[in-house]
């Protein structure tokens, strides 16, 4: 959804845009891998999917992906296998916008995950997350903006989705997801203004309202997105939350879509 060529091809053929994208954060150094390909190098069935030389299997025991990419913008070669064990599952999705056009699913609230990667040593081991978001429509043609946090609380986890539409209406999604499965709604605790980026993206999480909510770290700062790790907490428990802030009206800047090839390279085929 935020290819460039699949805006600048206008949008008829999503299966010759496809991509892996890997970003690694390492106390050695970050790396990115996002290699758009054609539908030459895509093949897909209900348990793999294949793009270039790297591909998803999905098993009973649940997925493991297979990396096989090269990093930018500065070349390198990045291999590696990351595998899912799901521990938390959940089957339904929800809307995101008032019409219902964009769907967010959280397939596996929580699993276990094991990385191995050539060249970073010992395999690392903790707690991971799965899901999915699918639309009918490009995603500017809905929202402004979206802010989205995840924390691992001691009885599931506590999923946020605040997002504000293009008609300027907000919408506000809190879930706690149970080790069964099963979510409830929740009040979502208060909305606070984190300082914003290098870029200057502005970003909002949620924490209790007599807690600290203190930036571990930032792990990606782009014109139009970042990523966050934060320290907080949620219904009195301490957590560690993982955040994501979209600016969607950035995104869709012709300057920003010129910039995103440098991170976001096409291969030939």
């Amino acid at each position: 959804m935020f290819s460039p060529y699949y805006h600048w091809s206008g949008r008829g053929r999503p299966q010759n845009h496809c991509a892996v994208n890997v970003a690694v954060y390492a106390p050695t150094g970050d790396r990115w891998a996002m290699t758009e390909r054609g539908e030459k190098a895509l093949a897909r069935s209900a348990d793999r999917l294949q793009i270039g030389p790297s591909r998803l299997v999905r098993s009973d025991a649940g997925l493991t992906v297979e990396i096989d990419e090269i990093t930018a913008p500065i070349p390198g070669r990045l291999r590696g296998v990351v595998r899912l064990r799901p521990l938390i599952r959940h089957a339904d999705a929800y809307a995101l916008d008032a019409a219902g056009r964009h769907l967010w699913r959280p397939i596996w609230p929580r699993a276990a995950v094991e990385v191995e990667l050539d060249g970073y040593g010992q395999p690392w081991r903790g707690d991971g997350y799965f899901d999915t978001n699918f639309g009918v429509e490009p995603v500017e043609s809905a929202f402004q903006d979206w802010d989205w946090c995840r924390a691992h609380t001691p009885d599931g986890v506590s999923l946020f989705y605040d997002v504000r539409e293009r008609d300027g209406r907000c919408g506000h999604l809190a879930l706690q997801i149970g080790e069964d499965g099963e979510a409830r709604r929740m009040a979502p605790p208060p909305a606070r203004a984190l300082p914003p980026t290098l870029w200057r993206t502005p970003r909002w999480a949620r924490n209790d309202a007599d807690a600290p909510l203190q930036i571990r770290r930032t792990l990606e700062d782009t014109p139009f997105y970042s990523r966050t790790a934060l320290d907080g907490r949620i219904g009195g428990q301490p957590a560690t939350l993982m955040h994501e802030s979209l600016s969607v009206d950035r995104l869709r800047s012709p300057v920003v879509k010129a910039m995103l090839p440098f991170r976001m390279p096409r291969a030939a085929i």
